[in-house]
């Protein structure tokens, strides 16, 4: 079988989660290699997301494991049959690996968690926000490779805004709605988009006020996507060092637990929905 030279975020999460299987059973990759008739190298290399399993093989291996989560065997074979060329793919060797894995990820979630602090979330920016931050943070990109940064950012947004959109809550920090990201004129349009958005049924906008008492919660920012199951739910952070793709179920049930603090610590939507107003007003 074909070796993959650069595995997805997403087919490198399934060989992690088929290893956490073998582990948890305490076998060796060399047994459970033999009981599937391959190689402890391949086996590997499945393990590292450079190599595809297929449906039967993932299914003895669950077997073989003893795992009698059947809605986790399910979503981990629809991960390993699934053959999606989605629109992210243009951008493949056009933009940083992390930009597509990201929109991958989109497509596939059943839920969409937010906190911001400093910017508005990229999925509810505007175009003209979009670029002037790009703008901002790379001011040596010429123009054809910013536009690439702001076109994808704009298509990511089919996740809440196309034909299928998924539950999608988000807790902003009233910070990230004053810094005035590309002026006057276009941040009030960006307040302005934020409202429109935060009508949608599917929709939940919070804000946490300057006006908060202890709030700690500087260094709460993260998108938490919902998997099939909750065990395959991914968060994803920013770091010095770039993305950061957080998987092992302490780190995400520690990130659950924070969203709710943060959610608990906002202000209800409808007070939201009011603070923003106030904040468009002053523009």
């Amino acid at each position: 079988m074909t070796m993959r030279n650069q595995p997805t975020a997403r087919q490198v999460r399934l060989g992690s989660e088929l290893r956490k299987l073998r582990e948890a059973a305490g076998k060796s990759a060399k047994e459970v290699a033999g009981l599937l008739g391959s190689s402890s190298t391949h086996m590997s290399q499945i393990e590292a997301g450079s190599s595809a399993i297929s449906e039967e093989r993932l299914r003895r291996l669950a077997a073989h494991c003893a795992c009698a989560d059947e809605e986790l065997v399910e979503a981990l074979v629809a991960m390993a049959t699934d053959r999606t060329r989605g629109w992210w793919e243009e951008y493949r060797g056009v933009l940083p690996t992390a930009y597509l894995d990201l929109s991958e990820l989109d497509h596939h979630a059943t839920f969409r968690h937010d906190v911001a602090v400093n910017h508005v979330p990229g999925i509810l920016q505007t175009e003209t926000y979009a670029r002037a931050l790009f703008s901002y943070m790379n001011p040596e990109f010429p123009e054809s490779e910013l536009e690439h940064r702001v076109i994808h950012r704009m298509k990511r947004k089919v996740t809440i805004e196309g034909p299928d959109p998924i539950p999608y809550e988000t807790v902003i920090h009233e910070a990230a709605l004053r810094i005035r990201v590309a002026g006057r004129t276009a941040f009030r349009a960006q307040l302005a988009r934020i409202l429109e958005l935060s009508e949608a049924e599917h929709v939940t906008v919070r804000v946490i006020p300057f006006g908060l008492d202890d709030f700690a919660g500087a260094g709460s920012a993260m998108v938490h996507l919902g998997g099939a199951v909750p065990r395959l739910d991914t968060v994803v952070r920013d770091a010095p060092h770039g993305t950061a793709f957080v998987d092992s179920e302490a780190q995400l049930e520690h990130f659950r637990t924070l969203f709710r603090r943060v959610r608990g610590e906002s202000l209800n939507p409808e007070q939201s929905r009011d603070l923003i107003h106030e904040l468009a007003k002053e523009l």
